[in-house]
């Protein structure tokens, strides 16, 4: 069954009900649709008490790679620059003005390598779900409403009609609170996440972005899992 991660807060009915059997099948298979594609465009939008931070970029759902650029949301800039993750490091790649899209080839120098942190950290917590929302096979569409997974209601996200729903509970995961939102289209295309996350009182958002995707190139010493 997947690890679904994610909310603890949010809009939606007061009384949300169990999933049909249509509703759990799309659910179900939002990871696999991730997977078919390769990789998706992402917004990752990052909490913070004193200014977040959005990362734009991609990630490779086949060979377990994201990549994007950081700009910082409050006055601190510190962390702008490029960033590389795996499911275990992140390498970095400061930058004074970084641009508003990560070049497609990334610099072969420069990049500074440190582990995922499993916990603590908003931003690595982030990184670490955005990189679990593929897997190679569907889920078992008959667990989900037996743990707890529910509709919450319908919205639009980018003129797309979705349905909103929460998946099953995840107890005890390191760096998570709650339960996982996601915004799911009609043949299971996966356009939002938002991931409660214990370090932080506001949650984070995944969007997965309509353009093209373009594929993840991996920097010095990064090798893709395949």
């Amino acid at each position: 069954m997947a690890a679904f991660l994610v909310l603890n807060s949010g809009s939606g009915p007061s009384d949300p009900r169990g999933l049909t059997s249509d509703e759990a099948n799309r659910l179900a298979i939002t990871r696999f649709r991730n997977y078919e594609a390769h990789g998706r465009a992402v917004t990752i939008t990052v909490p913070g008490t004193t200014g977040g931070l959005i990362v734009t970029g991609s990630v490779d759902y086949h060979g377990k790679l994201g990549y994007g650029v950081v700009h910082g949301t409050g006055r601190d800039t510190s962390s702008d620059g490029l960033i590389e993750w795996t499911p275990t490091s992140v390498f970095v790649h400061p930058m004074a003005n970084a641009p508003a899209h990560a070049p497609a080839s990334p610099p072969r120098a420069a990049w500074h390598s440190r582990p995922l942190l499993s916990s603590g950290s908003a931003l690595d917590t982030s990184l670490a779900i955005a990189l679990k929302l593929g897997s190679d096979r569907p889920d078992n569409a008959e667990l989900l409403p037996q743990n707890g997974a529910a509709w919450w209601g319908r919205d639009q996200v980018d003129g797309h009609r979705v349905d909103v729903m929460t998946g099953p509970s995840s107890p005890g995961r390191s760096g998570t609170a709650g339960k996982v939102r996601y915004w799911v289209g009609s043949n299971g295309t996966l356009y939002r996440v938002r991931v409660g996350v214990s370090s932080e009182s506001e949650p984070v958002v995944i969007d997965f972005d309509t353009q093209e995707y373009v594929p993840v190139k991996p920097v010095p010493g990064v090798t893709p899992t395949r």
